[in-house]
């Protein structure tokens, strides 16, 4: 299930500190190097580069949001710990470090010979080949998950109108994209409840991020159900014996229309 996240700017700031532990474990076993990359003729291992920069995380809900709002997406995954054990990917978890790594790729292979700027077309390459690892581990990680929460707000949408939504992150309007293309799978537990999204033709699109570029792109979320504060504040009373349960609670609260299911 995908759900399109309204809630107030006021976030629990206690909440916060258990977002970043969550974090700083999503963190923990990303290499630093690319020394241990390198292959026999020289190149890098790119598949290697992705499952140690970019690893595939076990959690329950893929969180979407703006970097601006990276705050707020601490205490929501903090507060869906808390009260369900329910572990959530921030993408921003992945989104760190991407940069990192284009940096330590540029400064060994981009290079001018004077040491002091780097080429144009080989700097082209090598971000295109970082944002394509990283557009890679996100779709991967949206696919494992079995719930996405897109934190929508003036951050992430451009446009407040229902009908034309925009976004200026090409990140945010890919997750989305993914969201209406991937395989459609449903929990053991829920085989005879699932909402089929979409299958209109979604065009990727792969920008780099350049100064004082602003591009926007359609955001379609009707395929995401909306859930605001007091939807979370009804859910967080049910009872749940384990993240699964409340995740069923959830599904259960906010029903797919019978036309969805199979």
């Amino acid at each position: 299930r995908g759900f399109n996240l309204k809630i107030p700017s006021e976030i629990d700031k206690s909440a916060i500190a258990i977002g970043r532990e969550i974090l700083k474990i999503n963190n923990s076993n990303v290499k630093k190097s690319l020394d241990s990359f390198l292959l026999d003729n020289g190149s890098l291992d790119g598949t290697k580069i992705m499952e140690e920069w970019f690893p595939e995380i076990k959690s329950h809900i893929f969180l979407s949001h703006s970097h601006k709002d990276e705050e707020k997406a601490l205490a929501i995954a903090g507060m869906l710990y808390k009260e369900f054990k329910i572990w959530t990917f921030i993408d921003s978890t992945v989104w760190g470090y991407s940069n990192e790594l284009l940096r330590k790729i540029d400064d060994k292979y981009c290079m001018q010979s004077n040491g002091q700027m780097y080429d144009y077309d080989k700097r082209n390459y090598s971000t295109a080949h970082v944002h394509l690892m990283l557009s890679t581990a996100l779709n991967k990680m949206i696919d494992l998950n079995e719930c996405l929460f897109f934190l929508n707000s003036p951050n992430s949408i451009s446009t407040s109108t229902e009908i034309i939504q925009k976004t200026n992150s090409p990140w945010i309007f890919s997750e989305i994209a993914t969201t209406k293309i991937i395989r459609k799978q449903t929990p053991q537990r829920l085989k005879r409840e699932t909402r089929l999204f979409s299958t209109e033709d979604v065009k990727l699109m792969n920008e780099s991020a350049l100064i004082k570029l602003n591009v926007e792109y359609d955001v379609e979320l009707s395929h995401l159900t909306t859930l605001n504060a007091s939807d979370l504040v009804k859910w967080y009373t049910t009872s749940a014996n384990s993240p699964e349960d409340a995740l069923d609670n959830l599904y259960k609260q906010h029903p797919i229309n019978q036309k969805f299911l199979i």
